[in-house]
């Protein structure tokens, strides 16, 4: 079995995120230091309208110029990951969203992509106990056999694809 770590993780990720925000709401970090960036008069425009949905997604942001956002908290599942970039992409799926998917739909969208935000990144090499973690995790996870953008999350080879990969009986 070979596993995409950044693939699985971001589903689990994904899971958890939509298992708080159905419970009782995603649990936020507060940023120590508040992170303002510039955005287009637009995105601030939009990140004010939608001010309450950037809540309900575990964002804390307000707008605090004519072009430029301060971000306060993130979800607690994403607080390794960059604000500024967690925010900008949001405020893309805002942009994009159809009006007449259902809300719950997406609802889930968003927080697939915030899901990519919180996950293990390529060529980052886990230590024996994440690479553990990862797999009890994956093991307790729904629909883990695809990430959030619908990618495997696994591949088996079997054993004769793995000789002709070593030349073996050649």
């Amino acid at each position: 079995i070979v596993i995409d770590m950044h693939a699985a993780h971001e589903r689990i990720v994904y899971e958890k995120l939509k298992r708080q925000y159905t419970a009782s709401g995603i649990a936020l970090q507060p940023l120590l230091v508040p992170v303002v960036f510039e955005v287009t008069p637009a995105e601030a425009d939009l990140a004010e309208e939608q001010q309450q949905t950037l809540a309900d997604l575990g964002l804390d942001v307000e707008r605090s110029g004519p072009q430029s956002l301060q971000v306060r908290a993130v979800p607690a599942l994403l607080a390794e990951a960059d604000p500024t970039a967690l925010v900008s992409d949001v405020l893309a799926d805002l942009t994009k969203a159809q009006s007449d998917a259902p809300i719950e739909a997406r609802m889930w969208a968003r927080l697939a992509t915030m899901g990519c935000h919180g996950s293990v990144r390529a060529n980052r090499r886990l230590m024996p106990a994440e690479q553990e973690a990862l797999l009890r995790e994956m093991e307790q996870t729904p629909n883990i056999d695809q990430c959030n953008h619908g990618r495997p999350t696994w591949v088996e080879l079997p054993m004769d694809a793995l000789d002709r990969l070593f030349l073996r009986g050649r």
